[in-house]
């Protein structure tokens, strides 16, 4: 690994330093990272960072919670999985998702077709340290937000397991290490990402 940190650490944000040859499909809990982690690894690869929450909310004039309030979680999900599917076949990059778009069968199953998936792996204490004094996640406008998030991540991880990739994330970790972490999972994968210099 310390000869990838040492070329990485050469390359710097270079482009031609790597090769992307499928869309990353960044996936995992609200809180885990996803557009702050994903947006580091676009801009270390020199590719596009795209964000099918910020696409939805761009076609509906929206914001998520408002969408969720004015048409429901059901509308919510179709539009996901149009976002995705038409973000998958338009450009290659890395690709944030919403932390419900993995749990769609629908969309595992696109994300496998046309991209590689990561999920971020975030434990409940860094994941609830992240989200509890935000007012952007709908689902956790309950009586009691942590039971709810505990709930829906006993709910999501066996569908994150079927990632293809798993990161761990840690609290100690900037952005930056955690974009770090992706990389190098990725240089692991030769169909996926390879570096061009030496």
């Amino acid at each position: 690994m310390s000869g990838i940190k040492q070329s990485m650490a050469d390359a710097g944000t270079s482009s031609s330093a790597f090769r992307l040859k499928k869309t990353v499909v960044m996936v995992g809990m609200m809180g885990a990272g996803k557009t702050a982690v994903g947006r580091a690894v676009a801009a270390r690869l020199g590719v596009p960072f795209l964000d099918s929450d910020a696409e939805i909310e761009a076609a509906a004039n929206a914001s998520v919670p408002e969408i969720f309030e004015r048409d429901g979680e059901t509308f919510f999900r179709k539009r996901e999985t149009e976002v995705i599917t038409r973000l998958l076949k338009s450009e290659r990059g890395i690709l944030s998702t919403g932390g419900g778009a993995f749990l769609a069968e629908q969309n595992r199953k696109v994300i496998s077709q046309q991209g590689v998936s990561v999920w971020l792996n975030a434990d409940i204490e860094l994941l609830w340290s992240r989200v509890r004094h935000k007012e952007t996640r709908p689902l956790l406008r309950t009586a009691d937000p942590k039971a709810t998030l505990t709930a829906l991540y006993a709910q999501r991880v066996p569908m994150y397991e079927k990632a293809d990739l798993m990161v761990p994330c840690a609290a100690t970790l900037s952005i930056e290490g955690m974009a770090t972490r992706v990389i190098e999972a990725l240089l692991g994968r030769q169909d996926v990402l390879e570096q061009t210099i030496d």
